[in-house]
């Protein structure tokens, strides 16, 4: 992991939205910018809980383990993305673990430095809470798909949302990340066999293609699984 210290507030510019690097541009203190390769860590499950992170680029998993040695994914966060927040209120350890699934570039803001700049700055306070309900929407709208929808319908949901980050409005059709269907199984809660099954089906339908990336048909997916 490498890790760059940003000085001045024009220094934490960074490649990619610029959306983060303005709303923590004037953050002066505390703040570092992490760039990331494949399969390295934020922080891992157990770890104390001293910052907040902002994701610039790129793709991060966060998965947790229980007590008797089984994981699960709780989620993939993209550009746009908060992780460990729950520093901000007291979450002294890490329930989780936060992996970079692709190189990716996030912003490290120390615990002290954000709750200041959370107080000083209204503007930031604002779009931070805003960011935080959207997070709290999405938890909830995946609670309810694992309680009430099927496998098939938890998978196309998995596979739209991994087609959207960072974006602004929907489109018709965009590429996915690299994950694999080990991944995409403990997303949705079924098995690797069944994503294989759903996956081969959706390809068969027109929703999905394979070219080196998979593809998704983001419309006609909505359409024909979503609102069957």
């Amino acid at each position: 992991m490498k890790a760059l210290k940003v000085p001045k507030a024009h220094s934490s510019r960074a490649v990619g939205d610029p959306y983060i690097a303005d709303l923590l541009e004037n953050i002066a203190e505390g703040k570092t910018i992490l760039h990331l390769g494949k399969d390295e860590k934020v922080f891992s499950q157990g770890d104390t809980a001293e910052a907040i992170y902002f994701i610039q680029t790129g793709k991060v998993k966060v998965t947790v383990v229980s007590a008797v040695g089984n994981e699960a994914v709780l989620s993939i966060q993209g550009p746009r993305g908060l992780l460990g927040e729950g520093c901000l209120v007291g979450q002294t350890i890490r329930v989780s673990t936060a992996t970079a699934i692709q190189p990716s570039i996030l912003f490290r803001i120390e615990r002290r430095a954000m709750l200041g700049a959370l107080v000083a700055q209204p503007a930031l306070s604002e779009k931070f809470i805003s960011s935080l309900l959207i997070h709290n929407i999405n938890l909830e709208e995946d609670l309810c798909d694992q309680l009430f929808n099927h496998s098939e319908k938890r998978l196309a949901r998995v596979l739209l949302k991994l087609t959207r980050f960072g974006l602004n409005e929907t489109l018709p059709a965009a590429k996915m990340p690299r994950v694999s269907h080990e991944t995409l199984a403990a997303m949705v809660g079924t098995t690797r066999s069944r994503v294989t099954h759903f996956m081969n089906k959706f390809r068969k339908l027109g929703l999905i293609d394979y070219n080196g990336h998979i593809t998704v048909r983001a419309e006609l997916l909505t359409d024909v699984v979503l609102h069957d």
